[in-house]
């Protein structure tokens, strides 16, 4: 291989490696958000809160957003004991529905009772979603 030849594939490796932390900082290409067409952003919260723990483990979320509200928390799969997160999923998901994104950042809304650790996880995932949807959007 020539000296052009190799200089030009270094370039072409570090134009790649750049451009993919350039993205990674942005918040783009790490699948923690994504966009849909009808404008509603969602976050996914697996990587973003690893360290979070419930009862069982990580309690993973989708938080969607459209128009700077919550519409929906949705969570992903985990070991949290299926009766107690039951309950969470009843009568705490709901909590942030028509929030604004700012008010759920802020907001620290009740959690289930015999349900503390799931409950505390959940809500550390919201408030981790909305304010990486207001660093990234």
């Amino acid at each position: 291989m020539s000296n052009k030849h190799t200089i030009l594939a270094t370039a072409a490796v570090a134009l790649t490696l750049f451009t993919a932390t350039i993205g990674t900082a942005k918040g783009r290409n790490n699948g923690v958000m994504t966009h849909q067409a009808d404008g509603t952003y969602i976050v996914n919260t697996t990587t973003l809160c690893a360290n979070v723990k419930g009862f069982g483990g990580p309690t993973p979320l989708q938080v969607y957003i459209k128009n700077n509200k919550v519409v929906k928390v949705e969570p992903l799969d985990n070991h949290e004991t299926p009766k107690f997160f039951a309950r969470v999923k009843s009568a705490l998901l709901g909590q942030w529905h028509g929030m604004t994104v700012k008010k759920a950042a802020t907001t620290d809304v009740d959690g289930v009772s015999g349900a503390t650790y799931s409950s505390r996880a959940v809500k550390a995932n919201v408030k981790a979603a909305v304010k990486y949807y207001q660093k990234y959007k």
